[in-house]
């Protein structure tokens, strides 16, 4: 059963912020809600009533395959669009895949941090 625009964020914000090293802020304007990870986003909640939205770094064929599988999922707005996602309320889009996307999207980005600078 897919999820309102509030539930799909509400999940995204829940799994983030539930994962080691997590901050969030508002640095870019107060419409984005953004995660990040030793300084390092992976996650932007869109706060815009007409446009309930969430977006993750994926690998570019995980993200296009997502895309050609669920309508809602769009290529990421604001960022490079061949490594971001933008997920939206659609059909097939349920809590469990946002949380798959959200812990996806936060590893991705712990990759390329160094070693000591990981949460632990």
């Amino acid at each position: 059963m897919p999820s309102s625009g509030e539930k799909l964020q509400d999940t995204a914000r829940d799994t983030a912020l539930a994962l080691p090293g997590v901050g969030h802020g508002r640095p870019f304007t107060e419409q984005l809600d953004v995660y990040k990870v030793a300084d390092k986003v992976f996650l932007i909640v869109t706060d815009d009533p007409d446009e309930l939205i969430v977006t993750l770094k994926a690998e570019p064929e995980y993200g296009r395959l997502l895309q050609r599988q669920f309508p809602s999922i769009t290529p990421g707005r604001y960022l490079d669009k061949r490594h971001w996602i933008s997920v939206g309320v659609g059909r097939g889009v349920t809590a469990d895949l946002v949380g798959e996307l959200v812990d996806h999207s936060y590893h991705l980005v712990l990759e390329t941090v160094p070693h000591n600078r990981r949460p632990e």
